[in-house]
């Protein structure tokens, strides 16, 4: 449990910096989001999904850890 909060709390921190540090440029990236069709968002969501799960795949097996 202790773990998945750590991630959490990281998620959360990783996701809050650019409207802390740059808000204005992130106001103009979700007007450029709500610009896109459905279907262009479900590939970038897609494509960043399995990034993400790959990058965890990688992370538990490729460094030994069971």
């Amino acid at each position: 449990m202790e773990l998945f909060l750590c991630v959490v709390g990281m998620v959360l921190v990783v996701e809050g910096l650019p409207y802390f540090a740059i808000p204005d440029k992130m106001k103009a990236m979700m007007r450029v989001v709500l610009e896109q069709d459905d279907i262009t968002l479900r590939i970038f969501g897609a494509a960043i999904l399995m990034t993400g799960l790959l990058i965890l795949f990688v992370a538990r097996k490729g460094f030994g850890t069971p």
